[in-house]
């Protein structure tokens, strides 16, 4: 037993002694991370490549590696993550891949923006030309002014890592586009690699600027190590839809209205209080349009205010017109982004359409089980025992006697004789007595 006791501890002892060497060689060797972002540049994605840069310098990795394919997105994120890889504690190795993905429009700048650029075969970069956010027509010299914005901005980063600048205001001024092959040769990107494996092995040793400085990398037999997208930023990313953000909009304003109309239902308010809170997170990585959002609130309160109001459907339309013209304007704003045709920063009409007609609808419906309910006859108390009809259930002296009706027994006063057992009908209540006839 006492041999038992001794050898416990001196087990934790080994134990630990070998876990601490194991952490001393896993730094000896020295590990490096990898990150994925493999959609649109957004607020989500920019504070995710942000977080992993710092997380990658606070943990001692050798480098950063982003895997990206994205169709592009809004310049504030991107230009939030070009500064935040220009400014990094470490290496920033930007690897567009799989096969078949791409950098697209906002994609070059980040790409351009690594201190190792790389490609896996068959993927392909370009085509970094602004537009307006809802792909709409724009002034002839604003749009002059936002390209050559961005044009100076491309070219600042090709400068700043010694790459094809001519490209880069090509892809920005004219949206061309070239494989990974074509990238290598005009020296936009550094290498072109198979995968991750490759890529380290292409890396090692090169000489690259990090804070000013110059920095070795020192990348052969390293860990890989995976930084897993957060919680938070998945669900932020995934907000990033403006379709998404309008159909909460729509399932919180629903809830709630019920919940309102309906008070005591909790279920239709719990969820639409949900809906709500998520699309208040959406919007904060979406631009909104503060007019798109006023109209959508008046025509939600044109639909609460048609139940107290009888106004014969007209607070119905008012509301539907409000819902669809906010609906339309809630994200089309001058905002700048990078490949309209694959990152629309919009409702869908497809989307909007289905969804007014059945709030109207609903609340059409609402309000005529409201009104009708309104013009209904009473069933209950003294009200609802107008014309109703039952029998005497004593002889009326003086005027006045009993009466059974409604499964009640009633006093009850009359001008003509009424005898016990006579059919009587209701033709007045006065407070807590009833005036009958005989039916």
């Amino acid at each position: 037993m006492r041999k038992t006791a001794l050898l416990v501890p001196l087990v934790l002892i080994v134990a630990g002694a070998l876990l601490l060497i194991g952490s001393l060689s896993f730094s000896q060797g020295g590990h490096v991370n990898v990150i994925v972002v493999d959609g649109s540049i957004n607020p989500g994605s920019a504070d995710y490549i942000s977080q992993a840069i710092d997380v990658s310098v606070s943990d001692g990795a050798e480098a950063l590696v982003i895997e990206l394919d994205t169709p592009g997105g809004l310049v504030d994120s991107t230009r939030t993550i070009v500064q935040a890889i220009l400014n990094a504690g470490l290496p920033v190795i930007v690897y567009v891949s799989p096969s078949g993905g791409h950098a697209g429009s906002a994609g070059v700048m980040i790409t351009l923006a690594a201190n190792i650029a790389a490609m896996a075969p068959g993927t392909n970069i370009g085509a970094a030309h602004p537009v307006m956010g809802g792909g709409q027509e724009i002034d002839e010299n604003l749009q002059k002014k936002i390209t050559n914005d961005t044009a100076a901005f491309v070219e600042t980063i090709a400068n700043r890592r010694q790459r094809n600048t001519d490209w880069a205001i090509k892809a920005v001024r004219d949206s061309v586009s070239i494989t990974e092959e074509k990238a290598l040769k005009l020296k936009v990107i550094d290498m072109i690699a198979i995968d991750i494996n490759e890529l380290l092995e292409k890396s090692h040793g090169r000489e690259v600027e990090v804070m000013g400085e110059k920095r070795k990398l020192e990348l052969k037999d390293v860990q890989v190590v995976e930084l897993k997208t957060g919680m938070k930023h998945r669900i932020l990313m995934t907000l990033a839809d403006p379709n998404l953000a309008y159909i909460l909009m729509i399932i919180g304003a629903l809830g709630l209205y019920i919940e309102f109309s309906h008070p005591g239902l909790i279920f239709p308010g719990v969820i639409g209080a949900m809906a709500i809170i998520l699309f208040l997170l959406s919007i904060q990585t979406l631009p909104i349009n503060s007019a798109g959002l006023l109209l959508i609130g008046l025509g939600l309160i044109l639909f609460v205010v048609e139940i107290k109001v009888t106004s014969y459907g007209l607070l119905t339309i008012g509301g539907l017109v409000c819902l669809t013209l906010g609906s339309l304007f809630l994200f089309d704003v001058p905002e700048q982004i990078f490949d309209y045709k694959t990152f629309q920063l919009r409702v869908a009409w497809g989307l909007i359409l289905p969804s007014v007609a059945t709030l109207g609808a609903f609340v059409l419906f609402v309000a005529y089980v409201v009104l009708r309910a309104q013009r209904k006859k009473p069933y209950t108390g003294e009200e609802g025992l107008l014309g109703a009809t039952g029998k005497a259930t004593s002889d009326f002296a003086d005027g006045e006697g009993k009466i059974f009706v409604h499964g009640e027994y009633w006093r009850a006063v009359s001008d003509e004789p009424i005898s016990k057992g006579d059919k009587i009908e209701v033709v007045e209540s006065r407070n807590l007595d009833l005036k009958v006839k005989k039916a």
